[in-house]
Protein backbone atom coordinates (compact mmCIF):
# COMPACT_ATOMS: atom_id res chain seq x y z
CA UNK A 1 0.00 0.00 0.00
CA UNK A 2 1.39 3.57 -0.99
CA UNK A 3 2.17 6.27 1.18
CA UNK A 4 1.27 8.38 -1.86
CA UNK A 5 -2.10 10.73 -0.96
CA UNK A 6 -4.27 9.70 -3.21
CA UNK A 7 -6.08 12.71 -4.05
CA UNK A 8 -2.70 14.28 -4.62
CA UNK A 9 -1.80 12.07 -7.09
CA UNK A 10 -4.53 10.57 -9.14
CA UNK A 11 -4.15 7.43 -10.33
CA UNK A 12 -3.86 7.22 -14.59
CA UNK A 13 -3.60 3.64 -15.51
CA UNK A 14 -7.63 2.67 -14.62
CA UNK A 15 -8.46 -0.72 -14.88
CA UNK A 16 -11.09 -1.36 -17.30
CA UNK A 17 -12.75 -3.94 -15.40
CA UNK A 18 -12.74 -4.11 -11.18
CA UNK A 19 -14.34 -6.69 -8.97
CA UNK A 20 -14.55 -6.24 -5.03
CA UNK A 21 -15.34 -8.97 -2.74
CA UNK A 22 -17.40 -6.62 -0.23
CA UNK A 23 -15.94 -8.27 2.71
CA UNK A 24 -16.62 -7.12 6.71
CA UNK A 25 -19.92 -5.85 7.12
CA UNK A 26 -20.71 -7.75 10.23
CA UNK A 27 -17.37 -7.51 11.73
CA UNK A 28 -17.20 -3.33 11.32
CA UNK A 29 -21.01 -3.74 13.13
CA UNK A 30 -20.29 -5.81 16.25
CA UNK A 31 -16.82 -3.96 16.65
CA UNK A 32 -19.28 -0.64 17.10
CA UNK A 33 -21.61 -2.68 19.38
CA UNK A 34 -24.00 -2.13 16.52
CA UNK A 35 -26.77 -4.83 15.21
CA UNK A 36 -24.85 -6.86 11.64
CA UNK A 37 -27.90 -5.25 9.96
CA UNK A 38 -26.42 -1.71 10.58
CA UNK A 39 -22.90 -2.65 8.59
CA UNK A 40 -24.82 -4.22 5.47
CA UNK A 41 -26.78 -0.09 5.65
CA UNK A 42 -22.94 1.27 5.22
CA UNK A 43 -21.86 -1.30 3.63
CA UNK A 44 -24.74 -0.10 0.83
CA UNK A 45 -23.31 3.90 1.51
CA UNK A 46 -20.27 2.69 0.34
CA UNK A 47 -21.28 0.84 -2.91
CA UNK A 48 -22.96 4.59 -3.98
CA UNK A 49 -19.57 6.30 -3.32
CA UNK A 50 -17.04 3.56 -5.29
CA UNK A 51 -19.61 3.75 -8.34
CA UNK A 52 -19.42 7.54 -8.38
CA UNK A 53 -15.82 7.23 -8.46
CA UNK A 54 -15.56 4.65 -11.14
CA UNK A 55 -17.83 6.72 -13.40
CA UNK A 56 -15.47 9.79 -12.91
CA UNK A 57 -12.42 7.46 -13.30
CA UNK A 58 -14.18 6.00 -16.79
CA UNK A 59 -14.07 2.90 -15.16
CA UNK A 60 -15.87 0.12 -17.48
CA UNK A 61 -17.53 -2.36 -15.55
CA UNK A 62 -17.01 -2.94 -11.63
CA UNK A 63 -18.55 -6.24 -10.39
CA UNK A 64 -19.77 -6.51 -6.42
CA UNK A 65 -19.56 -9.65 -4.78
CA UNK A 66 -23.19 -9.18 -2.92
CA UNK A 67 -24.33 -12.12 -1.59
CA UNK A 68 -23.07 -15.84 -2.33
CA UNK A 69 -24.88 -19.37 -2.14
CA UNK A 70 -23.22 -19.80 1.19
CA UNK A 71 -24.64 -16.80 2.53
CA UNK A 72 -28.08 -18.68 2.70
CA UNK A 73 -27.02 -20.26 5.32
CA UNK A 74 -26.87 -17.01 7.70
CA UNK A 75 -29.59 -16.54 9.99
CA UNK A 76 -33.13 -16.25 8.20
CA UNK A 77 -33.64 -12.84 9.85
CA UNK A 78 -29.90 -11.44 8.53
CA UNK A 79 -30.93 -13.27 4.97
CA UNK A 80 -34.70 -11.33 4.95
CA UNK A 81 -33.15 -7.92 6.08
CA UNK A 82 -30.36 -8.36 3.00
CA UNK A 83 -32.96 -9.18 1.00
CA UNK A 84 -35.15 -6.42 2.18
CA UNK A 85 -32.44 -3.52 1.59
CA UNK A 86 -31.47 -5.11 -1.74
CA UNK A 87 -35.32 -4.77 -2.55
CA UNK A 88 -34.90 -1.03 -0.99
CA UNK A 89 -31.87 -0.48 -2.90
CA UNK A 90 -33.29 -1.76 -6.58
CA UNK A 91 -36.00 0.55 -6.24
CA UNK A 92 -34.30 3.43 -5.00
CA UNK A 93 -31.87 3.69 -7.45
CA UNK A 94 -33.33 2.81 -10.40
CA UNK A 95 -34.56 6.17 -11.64
CA UNK A 96 -30.85 7.39 -10.25
CA UNK A 97 -28.86 4.73 -12.82
CA UNK A 98 -31.07 5.55 -15.74
CA UNK A 99 -30.43 9.70 -15.37
CA UNK A 100 -26.56 8.75 -15.06
CA UNK A 101 -26.72 6.29 -17.74
CA UNK A 102 -25.23 3.13 -15.57
CA UNK A 103 -26.17 0.18 -16.64
CA UNK A 104 -27.12 -2.82 -14.31
CA UNK A 105 -26.78 -6.57 -14.39
CA UNK A 106 -26.48 -9.45 -11.79
CA UNK A 107 -25.16 -12.56 -12.23
CA UNK A 108 -25.54 -16.03 -9.97
CA UNK A 109 -28.15 -18.25 -9.69
CA UNK A 110 -30.84 -15.40 -9.12
CA UNK A 111 -34.06 -17.58 -9.45
CA UNK A 112 -33.37 -18.29 -5.65
CA UNK A 113 -33.90 -14.33 -4.46
CA UNK A 114 -37.37 -14.17 -3.09
CA UNK A 115 -40.12 -13.60 -5.97
CA UNK A 116 -40.22 -9.73 -4.71
CA UNK A 117 -36.78 -9.21 -4.69
CA UNK A 118 -36.37 -11.15 -8.03
CA UNK A 119 -39.11 -8.45 -9.87
CA UNK A 120 -37.35 -5.14 -8.81
CA UNK A 121 -34.05 -6.62 -9.67
CA UNK A 122 -35.58 -7.62 -13.67
CA UNK A 123 -37.31 -4.39 -13.46
CA UNK A 124 -33.52 -2.70 -12.76
CA UNK A 125 -31.82 -4.77 -14.96
CA UNK A 126 -34.41 -3.99 -18.08
CA UNK A 127 -34.96 -0.30 -17.27
CA UNK A 128 -31.23 0.05 -17.80
CA UNK A 129 -30.57 -2.17 -20.44
CA UNK A 130 -29.95 0.76 -22.89
CA UNK A 131 -27.61 2.77 -20.85
CA UNK A 132 -24.43 2.81 -21.98
CA UNK A 133 -22.09 4.37 -18.99
CA UNK A 134 -20.57 1.85 -16.24
CA UNK A 135 -21.83 -1.60 -16.10
CA UNK A 136 -22.66 -2.07 -12.20
CA UNK A 137 -22.48 -5.33 -11.89
CA UNK A 138 -23.96 -7.35 -8.65
CA UNK A 139 -22.95 -11.07 -7.70
CA UNK A 140 -26.24 -12.18 -5.96
CA UNK A 141 -26.61 -16.27 -4.85
CA UNK A 142 -23.73 -16.86 -6.65
CA UNK A 143 -20.55 -18.95 -6.66
CA UNK A 144 -17.80 -19.63 -9.40
CA UNK A 145 -18.04 -23.36 -8.41
CA UNK A 146 -21.66 -22.96 -9.47
CA UNK A 147 -20.80 -20.79 -12.41
CA UNK A 148 -18.72 -23.40 -13.82
CA UNK A 149 -21.00 -26.28 -13.44
CA UNK A 150 -23.80 -24.37 -15.52
CA UNK A 151 -21.58 -23.50 -18.29
CA UNK A 152 -20.10 -26.94 -18.36
CA UNK A 153 -24.23 -28.05 -18.01
CA UNK A 154 -25.29 -25.34 -20.72
CA UNK A 155 -22.57 -27.02 -23.12
CA UNK A 156 -23.47 -30.72 -22.55
CA UNK A 157 -27.04 -29.42 -23.31
CA UNK A 158 -25.75 -28.43 -26.50
CA UNK A 159 -23.56 -31.50 -27.29
CA UNK A 160 -26.27 -33.59 -26.53
CA UNK A 161 -28.55 -31.89 -28.97
CA UNK A 162 -26.05 -31.77 -31.54
CA UNK A 163 -25.70 -28.18 -31.94
CA UNK A 164 -21.78 -28.57 -31.24
CA UNK A 165 -19.37 -31.40 -31.04
CA UNK A 166 -17.19 -31.98 -28.09
CA UNK A 167 -14.04 -31.46 -29.55
CA UNK A 168 -15.17 -27.52 -30.44
CA UNK A 169 -15.17 -26.67 -26.92
CA UNK A 170 -12.39 -24.94 -26.14
CA UNK A 171 -11.72 -21.98 -23.52
CA UNK A 172 -13.03 -19.18 -25.56
CA UNK A 173 -16.37 -20.77 -26.14
CA UNK A 174 -16.55 -22.25 -22.08
CA UNK A 175 -15.84 -18.63 -21.46
CA UNK A 176 -19.05 -17.87 -23.66
CA UNK A 177 -21.46 -19.78 -21.29
CA UNK A 178 -20.42 -18.04 -17.49
CA UNK A 179 -23.12 -15.94 -16.91
CA UNK A 180 -21.71 -13.18 -17.95
CA UNK A 181 -19.33 -12.90 -20.68
CA UNK A 182 -16.60 -10.22 -21.72
CA UNK A 183 -13.59 -8.74 -20.33
CA UNK A 184 -12.11 -10.32 -17.23
CA UNK A 185 -11.77 -8.62 -14.26
CA UNK A 186 -8.44 -6.66 -14.72
CA UNK A 187 -8.26 -5.47 -10.75
CA UNK A 188 -9.59 -7.74 -7.93
CA UNK A 189 -9.80 -5.61 -4.42
CA UNK A 190 -10.73 -7.91 -1.36
CA UNK A 191 -11.50 -5.59 2.07
CA UNK A 192 -10.80 -6.56 5.72
CA UNK A 193 -7.57 -8.15 5.17
CA UNK A 194 -8.53 -11.69 4.32
CA UNK A 195 -6.78 -13.67 1.97
CA UNK A 196 -9.23 -16.05 0.26
CA UNK A 197 -10.75 -15.83 -2.94
CA UNK A 198 -14.02 -17.31 -1.72
CA UNK A 199 -15.21 -18.79 -4.61
CA UNK A 200 -15.73 -15.60 -6.32
CA UNK A 201 -14.84 -15.44 -10.25
CA UNK A 202 -12.46 -18.45 -10.34
CA UNK A 203 -12.32 -18.05 -13.66
CA UNK A 204 -12.23 -14.81 -14.77
CA UNK A 205 -10.09 -13.91 -11.91
CA UNK A 206 -7.04 -16.31 -13.80
CA UNK A 207 -5.02 -13.19 -14.61
CA UNK A 208 -6.35 -10.69 -12.57
CA UNK A 209 -4.23 -7.88 -10.36
CA UNK A 210 -5.21 -8.55 -6.40
CA UNK A 211 -5.00 -6.06 -3.94
CA UNK A 212 -6.39 -6.94 -0.18
CA UNK A 213 -7.09 -3.51 1.67
CA UNK A 214 -7.13 -3.99 5.53
CA UNK A 215 -10.20 -1.63 6.09
CA UNK A 216 -13.83 -3.59 6.07
CA UNK A 217 -15.75 -2.20 3.21
CA UNK A 218 -18.20 -0.03 5.16
CA UNK A 219 -15.46 1.81 5.80
CA UNK A 220 -13.42 1.55 2.54
CA UNK A 221 -13.31 5.50 1.17
CA UNK A 222 -12.21 6.64 -2.19
CA UNK A 223 -8.78 7.45 -0.63
CA UNK A 224 -8.37 3.56 -0.31
CA UNK A 225 -9.49 2.74 -3.79
CA UNK A 226 -7.16 4.75 -5.17
CA UNK A 227 -4.33 3.48 -2.98
CA UNK A 228 -5.77 0.06 -4.95
CA UNK A 229 -5.56 1.65 -8.44
CA UNK A 230 -1.99 3.00 -7.71
CA UNK A 231 -1.08 -0.64 -6.56
CA UNK A 232 -2.43 -1.63 -9.77
CA UNK A 233 -0.90 0.57 -12.18
CA UNK A 234 2.47 -0.10 -10.65
CA UNK A 235 2.22 -4.12 -11.63
CA UNK A 236 3.78 -5.18 -14.72
CA UNK A 237 0.84 -7.36 -16.30
CA UNK A 238 2.52 -10.15 -18.53
CA UNK A 239 -0.14 -12.85 -18.67
CA UNK A 240 2.53 -15.13 -18.53
CA UNK A 241 4.71 -13.85 -21.13
CA UNK A 242 8.09 -11.82 -20.74
CA UNK A 243 8.41 -8.40 -20.09
CA UNK A 244 9.06 -6.68 -23.44
CA UNK A 245 12.43 -5.87 -23.34
CA UNK A 246 11.95 -1.95 -24.62
CA UNK A 247 10.23 -1.77 -21.14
Amino acid sequence: MSDTEPNANPPKNIPPHIAIIMDGNGRWAERRGLMRVEGHRQGAETVGQIAEECERLGVERLTLYAFSLENWKRPKAEVSTLMTLLKKFLIEKREEMKDRSVRFSAIGRLRLLPSDTYAELMRTIESTSQNTGLNICLALSYGARAELVDAARGLAEKAARGEIRPEEIDEELFAKHLYQPGRDPDLLIRTAGEMRLSNFLLWQISYSELFVSELCWPEFTVDEFHRALHAYEARTRKFGGLKPASQ
